[in-house]
């Protein structure tokens, strides 16, 4: 892929996912650096988890393929500018015998946008356990993301124009409903997720795509908490920082269980914690974040 070529997706089914699979799909450039490029779609800024899930690319291509990333750990710097290419440059921070550490930094305009640091490891044999899947209804039983939409006219609109690379089904209500019902306290936020479409084999590709998914809904937890929705309340947000664990193999097109939940929400920002689980009840993975979420004060101005 090179840097001029446009990604023009279309809405939902495989054709939205092979244009994740082209989005994911860098261009090397030179050794350790690697180039991507967004979605030609109207956001006022490149998707955090776009950012992130091409950053771990860049750093999964520079680790021999039998070792498999177990941690991520980033920041969000500065708002990217999705009609400019992003430049990752790669770190090769250690090798050791059963791990591997590397250091990205995604650039635009000459200035860092985003870092993450990722680890990977040779497979090995050690103790397992795991918290048990929660017990909730199968997905294809949940309404579809366009169902959920129906009545919200503004949602609506949004999902005329952005593509959908995921399935989403919703166990709970979600926020725009929520919003209608008041706070949901002290509850995680529970969806279904998968590809709309099928993904080539290469295990970093999955987690890579999952990772993309990851920074989807998960301050969701933070909004339905206190009763507010994106894009139907004044909120200003934005991610400051992403964590990952990988914990078990995975498909990103076969259906995992995201659960959410937020433990706290202070100072204009908020606190959330997530698992993945395999339709089998598997832990897959974990993740965290911290966002900023402001509401506007007695002026109508931001904090």
């Amino acid at each position: 892929m090179t840097a001029e070529a446009e990604l023009n997706l279309p809405l939902t089914g495989q054709a939205v996912v092979d244009g994740l699979v082209q989005l994911l799909d860098l261009e090397a450039i030179e050794v350790n650096i690697f180039r991507g490029i967004s979605p030609k779609v109207s956001l006022q800024r490149v998707f955090g988890g776009q950012v992130a899930g091409q950053a771990l690319v860049a750093a999964g291509r520079t680790v021999d393929s039998d070792r498999q990333v177990h941690s991520l750990h980033s920041y969000f710097i500065r708002p990217g500018d999705p009609a400019t290419p992003i430049v990752y440059t790669v770190e090769r921070v250690r090798d050791g015998q059963s791990f591997s550490v590397r250091r990205v930094i995604a650039i635009q305009h000459g200035q860092p946008i985003f870092t993450l640091s990722a680890s990977f490891q040779l497979p090995q044999d050690g103790i397992d356990h795991q918290v048990p899947m929660p017990s909730v209804p199968s997905p294809e039983s949940l309404p579809t993301l366009a169902e959920r939409y129906q009545g919200f006219a503004e949602l609506e609109g949004i999902a005329r124009l952005i593509p959908q690379a995921f399935d989403v089904r919703y166990v709970d209500d979600p926020p725009w409903v929520q919003r209608g019902l008041g706070p949901r306290e002290n509850q995680p936020h529970r969806i279904w997720l998968r590809t709309g479409g099928s993904l080539p084999d290469d295990p970093l590709l999955h987690v890579c795509a999952v990772t993309f998914a990851s920074d989807l809904n998960l301050l969701d937890s933070v909004l339905i908490h206190h009763g507010l929705a994106a894009r139907l309340d004044p909120i200003s947000m934005a991610s400051l920082d992403h964590a990952m664990w990988f914990h078990r193999q995975f498909r990103a097109d076969e259906w995992l269980l995201y659960t959410s939940e937020s433990p706290s929400a202070t100072g204009g920002r908020g606190l959330a914690t997530g698992r993945f689980f395999s339709q089998d009840g598997r832990h897959v993975a974990s993740v965290a974040q911290e966002g900023m979420i402001r509401l506007p004060n007695v002026t109508g101005q931001f904090g």
